[in-house]
């Protein structure tokens, strides 16, 4: 399900990239289906005063990506579970090798 949505972003800042223009994410962002007044994990928009970004690809948000990552400080771990992320975090750590019958 996740695979076929797909997010933009929420932020709670923004900034003008000089290059192209390009109004940006910046502080905490979060996840957001277009046509949602909330996040994914559930902050409402307005209340938060968070600004949306429908522009903007949630998989760019990632510092991984090197994207639209530049001022992004923390990354929503709610959001981010339900979203996908991609690196070390993509999966737990541990791995079941011999399961319960």
């Amino acid at each position: 399900m996740a695979a076929s949505t797909r997010y933009a972003v929420a932020a709670s800042g923004q900034w003008v990239d000089e290059e192209d223009g390009r109004r940006l994410p910046a502080g905490e962002v979060h996840a957001w289906e277009h046509g949602m007044n909330q996040t994914v994990c559930g902050l409402s928009l307005s209340r938060s005063q968070l600004g949306r970004f429908a522009h903007v690809v949630w998989s760019d948000i990632l510092p991984e990506s090197g994207g639209a990552a530049d001022r992004v400080q923390r990354v929503c771990p709610r959001c981010a579970s339900v979203a996908g992320r991609r690196g070390s975090d993509a999966r737990p750590p541990w791995h079941r090798t011999n399961p319960r019958p």
